[in-house]
């Protein structure tokens, strides 16, 4: 679950009443997720989300972030825009916390999706690359090689053994003068944690991509990696080849890799893995017991790290 800081319904009140949606019939938390705080927003207009920006994401992004699914959902993809108050703002307070609603998508995601439903998560995932090229803001990666090393110290300070072999396995990708796979290919907004669980579906279409707080401007191949990394593996981290060539399949039916691109993949594919195994152990080594959040285990992005290095081609 994740419920970093509980709202009462006279707490959410008068926040909403700025919003125009009528009066409040129902709230609820949403138990996905691990970074922030969400709701769900029953009112006399129909329901919504209620989200509460928490520690990981800095106020200033907020802007590109919102403004980048606004963005897509003004380009007729199924992202949700953000409701604005009656200042015209899409971010207030809530709580002491910067708080936003959006529109409540349709849809439901899948933990074993089938290859019809990834080839097209894929496709959707290049519509959003090019959907974004025109998106005037920009952000640096929240989790890119600088943050990935703070990370990866931080742990230090609290590991274990166990945790301190995962550390030493991953240590020369974060090293200082580590190489960047992603340098000097084509670049953009990213999502930048497009799991199956930020992806909603009604039969086979995809209705709702949400989930934008780690969006950023990066290189689109590395999206496409941390993607690959999310749909193309079992649960305790094992490949699943077919999952992964349908997921590039429906990408590259509309954006076509470059051959600079298709190259840097599984070195892409090994950052993502490694970025993923850091944030999961740091949140259960830095676990704060008291908070409505169910750390995950990072030993599965470990053992995909394993799979792409072993890889000379991309898929």
């Amino acid at each position: 679950m994740a419920v970093f800081t509980p709202v009462e319904e006279a707490e959410a009140e008068p926040f909403i009443s700025r919003y125009g949606l009528g009066g409040l019939r129902g709230l609820a938390p949403i138990v996905e997720g691990v970074q922030n705080t969400n709701y769900r927003l029953d009112t006399d207009r129909g329901r919504f989300v209620l989200t509460l920006f928490e520690g990981r994401i800095d106020d200033d992004a907020l802007p590109f972030c919102l403004g980048l699914t606004e963005h897509a959902a003004a380009q007729g993809l199924p992202t949700a825009r953000p409701v604005r108050n009656d200042l015209g703002q899409a971010v207030g307070v809530l709580n002491l916390r910067p708080a936003a609603i959006l529109e409540w998508l349709p849809g439901s995601w899948s933990a074993t999706p089938s290859l019809a439903r990834v080839k097209r998560a894929g496709a959707l995932l290049a519509r959003l690359h090019l959907a974004g090229a025109d998106f005037p803001l920009m952000r640096e990666d929240p989790v890119g090689a600088s943050p990935r090393r703070a990370l990866f110290e931080r742990c230090g300070t609290r590991a274990g053994p166990a945790e301190r072999v995962l550390l030493d396995r991953i240590a020369p990708l974060v090293a200082d003068d580590a190489p960047d796979p992603a340098a000097g290919l084509p670049r953009g907004p990213i999502h930048a944690d497009y799991f199956p669980d930020n992806l909603l579906f009604e039969g086979d279409e995809p209705v709702g991509l949400i989930d934008f707080y780690f969006a950023c401007t990066g290189a689109w191949a590395y999206d496409l990696a941390i993607a690959l990394a999310a749909w193309g593996f079992d649960a305790d981290g094992g490949p699943l080849p077919a999952r992964l060539e349908a997921f590039q399949t429906g990408y590259e039916s509309i954006r076509p890799l470059t051959s600079a691109e298709r190259a840097a993949l599984p070195d892409l594919c090994a950052v993502a893995t490694v970025r993923f195994t850091l944030t999961r152990l740091h949140d259960r080594l830095f676990h704060d017991p008291t908070k409505l959040v169910t750390p995950k285990d990072p030993i599965p992005f470990l053992r995909r790290l394993d799979w792409w290095q072993g890889q000379t081609v991309a898929v």
